[in-house]
């Protein structure tokens, strides 16, 4: 049964991302943070930024750390499968359809209507994270970490693996 759940709390995401990765993050948070239970909000985002840091895609890196957390190498098999199943069907079965309808005004308009709401669930997990993290560590070094980022990221065009780096060094070090 453990096994079924790794595929479903990855399985489900991959199905209703639309997007890829990224559209996919807050499904995988509900699944594995509210549904199941297996991780904290504050594990999850740790978790997340450590993902974000390596190269690849993040629902594999996800499925792969998650499943591995919950169910050893057969959990991280699972996981990854049920993360890239979705598309894998999709792809095989529509294949045909989608390269005839590529051009469509309605298929541009769908994917149009699709990025403000994807956009809207990203905003509302950085909102959580944020409130995890205030509630955690406080005011000042959430300001602080999160200014830093930002000036580090846009401002001096750091790499953001470089500046997760930096941010988790600098958890170790004044806040664990």
């Amino acid at each position: 049964m453990k096994y079924w759940h790794i595929f479903l709390a990855f399985f489900i995401p991959g199905i209703l991302g639309y997007g890829g990765g990224p559209a996919s993050i807050p499904l995988v948070e509900n699944e594995v943070v509210r549904r199941y239970e297996w991780m904290s909000v504050q594990d999850f985002s740790e978790m997340l930024a450590l993902a974000n840091s390596l190269p690849g895609p993040i629902a594999t890196k996800m499925a792969g750390f998650i499943g591995y957390d919950e169910g050893g190498v057969l959990g991280a098999f699972v996981g990854v499968f049920a993360a890239v199943a979705p598309s894998l069907i999709i792809m095989i079965l529509l294949l045909g359809v989608l390269y005839k309808y590529k051009d469509s005004s309605k298929v541009k308009r769908l994917t149009q209507y699709v990025r403000p709401v994807i956009a809207i669930l990203l905003g509302v997990m950085a909102w959580r994270f944020f409130q995890e993290s205030y509630d955690g560590v406080g005011l000042w070094q959430t300001a602080l970490i999160t200014v830093s980022s930002y000036l580090l990221i846009e401002r001096m065009k750091v790499h953001p693996a470089f500046v997760i780096a930096a941010a988790l060094v600098y958890g170790g070090l004044f806040l664990g």
